[in-house]
């Protein structure tokens, strides 16, 4: 067998290495996401499921109801991507700690803001007392291909140091609509 041969095959049983950790690691987090629960949560929810699936296939609402209700959400997600210019491409999320009223959730995602890019991974902590819940934005980090504009990156630090996503989100649908009119401004006068 000649090295060009070795090297392919060990380039894929690499590739096939890698891939195996992380599914590895995939399965693993749903082993511990599932460990979270207790047995009687767990049939707590099946029964609640249950008892919901009875509700709806009892006639509350029929199939025309449903796809009506469907296509009107639909729409109204189209509306506010062009109007904030946002689209999510992925969201991930991952249970950290589960106690008795506090839940901590590792969330990323990532999109496009007009033509720039963003990923941001944050936890959610959320406190659930009697009356309600509370939820709380920490451990943000924003990633932007954009953040070499020295305002872009002030901005992105500030809004890391207080985790506040709505400002964020505003923020960059504001300046995403502005960096495009600048790009076609120039490449108008290029």
């Amino acid at each position: 067998m000649d090295n060009g041969n070795c090297q392919v095959y060990e380039e894929e049983i690499q590739s096939l290495e890698e891939e195996i950790k992380l599914l590895t690691e995939k399965y693993e987090d749903n082993q511990q996401e599932s460990t979270f629960f207790s047995d009687e949560e767990i049939l707590m929810s099946i029964t609640s499921l249950q008892k919901e699936f009875q509700g709806e296939s009892k006639g509350h609402e029929s199939p025309s109801d449903l796809k009506a209700q469907l296509e009107s959400l639909e729409t109204d997600l189209s509306f506010l991507m062009k109007f904030t210019g946002i689209q999510l491409r992925s969201h991930s999320k991952k249970t950290v700690e589960r106690t008795g009223n506090r839940t901590v959730q590792k969330h990323r995602l990532s999109g496009n803001c007009h033509s720039l890019s963003f990923q941001l991974e944050f936890h959610l902590l959320e406190m659930q007392n009697k009356e309600s819940v509370s939820a709380v934005v920490t451990d943000l980090n924003i990633i932007m291909p954009s953040a070499e504009d020295s305002d872009m990156s002030k901005f992105v630090s500030r809004t890391e140091e207080h985790g506040n996503l709505l400002t964020f989100f505003r923020s960059l649908s504001t300046y995403a609509e502005w960096f495009e009119h600048r790009r076609c401004t120039f490449l108008h006068f290029k």
